[in-house]
């Protein structure tokens, strides 16, 4: 069974059992989340696509940790002119395993 799901302004294809890496919902380590925007459920032979959202589906995961991802380096570079600006930036995430389906 898997199912897409919509947070952070992202889609993920998600199963029971894995791990994933989302925007930061600020909650704490063990915290359990429920993720309510399903967006599709397929249970193998069975298909429920949402219009938006699939109705009464749920996905409840349970918080494992939350970070920073790898530093981007931000370069701006304009020539003849002597300009150029370097930026870094460290996206916050919170990992998340999913522990159950509700269709």
């Amino acid at each position: 069974m898997y199912a897409i799901i919509a947070t952070g302004g992202k889609q993920y294809t998600v199963n029971e059992g894995d791990v994933i890496r989302v925007e930061k919902l600020g909650v704490n380590a063990g915290d359990t989340v429920t993720f309510d925007q399903v967006l599709f459920v397929n249970d193998g032979t069975n298909a429920k696509v949402g219009e938006p959202t699939v109705a009464g589906a749920t996905v409840t995961a349970s918080v494992v940790c939350e970070g920073k991802s790898k530093k981007v380096i931000v370069y701006k570079y304009k020539r003849k002119t002597g300009y150029h600006k370097k930026n870094g930036h460290r996206q916050l995430f919170t990992q998340v395993k999913i522990e159950k389906i509700n269709a």
